[in-house]
Formats: C-alpha cells, structure tokens, sequence
C-alpha cells in the first residue's frame, strides 16, 4: 500500500498536483530529539523532515502544494511557532511543492544552485516564481543553530543534477533525498541529470558519514539505518554490473529487458513507480548515453 502511495506521489509531482480539495494529513515520526520525519498520507507520501529548536526551525522539503495546510498546522503543533528555514534536496514537485506558500509565510528558501535554475525555467513545481529559492549553493553550506552544525551539502548528477543531502552532526541524522528509497528500486531522474553512477556515488558518501547509530530519513519509505542504506548501494551495484555484461554483448535496452538481469530482485525491490523493467531501462540508458 505505501508503495502504491509513493507511486501517486512521484507521478503527481511531475505534474503537480492539481486537486488542491484533496484531504490529506500529515505523518510524525521521531526520528532524534527535536527531529521528525513528516510524510504526506493519502498519496502524498515523499519525506520530509523537521528540526524544532531553541533558534530556529528547520524544514527540509516541503511536500506538495495540497498538504501545505496540514504541514503549517502539524509545524504549529510540534515547534509552536513558524518555519524559519526551508532546504530543499532536489526539483521534484513533491518536495518543493509548497515552497510558494511557505515563502510568502517568512521561510527563507535553499537550495543548490541547479535546482533553483531548473525551477526559473519552470517555476510550477514549487508554486510558480515566489516558490525560488533564494539562497543557493555550489558545494555546500553549513548552518550553526540549536546547539550543533549541520552541513548540507552537493552530490553530483545522483537522483538529478541539484541533489543534496543534510548531515546533522550531533544528533547523528542523515536526511537522504531521494538519494535512498528504503527498500524500493530508486528513481534516478536522467531527463534531469541524474546518472546511476553519481547515485551509487552519492549513497557511498552518506554511509562513510554513518555509523551504526546513525539514523537515516529517506525521501521514500520508512525510516532506516547505515545497514539499510548499504543494501540498497549492494542492490543497485551488483544491479549495474549485471546489465553492463549484457551492454557489452551488444543487446539492445529491449533485449535486456527480455533476459531480465534484475529478475531476483524483483519481489523485494519492485514497485509501481519503478518497476523491474523500468530499473532495467534507466541503468541501460545512464550507461550507454
């Protein structure tokens, strides 16, 4: 069933969703002390994550526009006050969707510098122009408040081309973007500059920046640990150098799909957004364009 929401979710945010009467509600998970994994229900399910301190509240993705209610309420009732910082991880309309929103609420907006640029060509996904972030970055930024440093930072042509990553270094949490769907096969945006290469990159980065009590909130899925976050590098390792044997001998992507390399893979890692077949297509395409 959480699948099929996910699934909802990422095809509607290509699109933003249009059906702003849709009745959501948000999900709290604790994840470390003043740190919550929120997720949007009824299909609206991407992760975000919120940090409540004595500073400065702290959001990290923002959903899409029809939970941005039911975000600024749970907000509300969890830190008692409103959003000072939104970081956004990538372009993705059900991460920045209610980016517009917020904004106009007094939250000051993040993001690297390639998303932002995608979000000038295209403002929809994050609620039209007032939605851009309004700082960005190349590398990385830190940020100093409630007590520990947090460093958000780049990974290169991984999930997209503007990804990043948030490592909080006290309490130990690594918040992912879509650079870790727990136990799913990942969607790695090729249309948007993502590569299987740089998304293996950029999820070997944040397990050497994990230990085994590190805790970890995906962009989908529940929450997980430093041994989860290496299953899913193993799968889509070993899933790379099975359809690379077959690029050698010269098949075509239909071929591939045909013998099914990624077949025992299927029962644990399929799902309806990207399913076997489509795994098996975008490896095939990241490594023969």
């Amino acid at each position: 069933m959480y699948r099929l929401m996910i699934a909802t979710a990422l095809l509607a945010g290509a699109a933003v969703a249009s059906a702003q009467d849709v009745a959501t509600e948000v999900s709290v998970t604790e994840a470390a002390p003043g740190v919550y994994m929120l997720g949007g229900a009824n299909g609206f399910s991407s992760s975000m994550a919120l940090i409540v301190g004595e500073e400065k509240v702290v959001l990290i993705d923002d959903g899409m526009a029809p939970i941005t209610a039911d975000l600024v309420a749970t907000v509300d009732e969890l830190a008692g006050r409103s959003i000072d910082f939104v970081v956004n991880t990538h372009v993705h309309g059900d991460h920045v969707g209610s980016n517009a929103s917020l904004a106009e609420d007094g939250a000051v907006i993040f993001a690297h510098h390639n998303l932002r640029q995608r979000l000038v060509e295209d403002p929809g996904p994050a609620g039209g122009p007032g939605g851009l972030p309004v700082v960005t970055f190349g590398d990385g930024v830190h940020f100093h408040l409630n007590g520990e440093e947090v460093h958000v930072f780049h990974v290169k042509k991984a999930h997209t081309d503007g990804d990043a990553a948030v490592h909080f270094t006290e309490t130990n949490v690594i918040i992912a973007g879509d650079l870790h769907f727990n136990y799913m096969f990942p969607f790695i945006d090729l249309d948007s500059g993502g590569t299987v290469n740089g998304f293996i990159a950029g999820m070997e980065r944040l397990i050497k920046m994990a230990d085994e009590d590190t805790v970890i909130i995906p962009g989908h899925g529940e929450l997980a640990s430093r041994d989860d976050l290496q299953a899913a590098v193993d799968m889509l390792k070993d899933a790379r150098s099975r359809v690379e044997a077959l690029v050698l001998e010269g098949m075509t992507a239909d071929a591939v799909v045909e013998a099914n390399p990624l077949a025992d893979y299927h029962d644990t890692w399929n799902w309806g957004f990207i399913t076997t077949e489509k795994m098996t297509r975008t490896i095939y395409r990241s490594l023969t364009e």
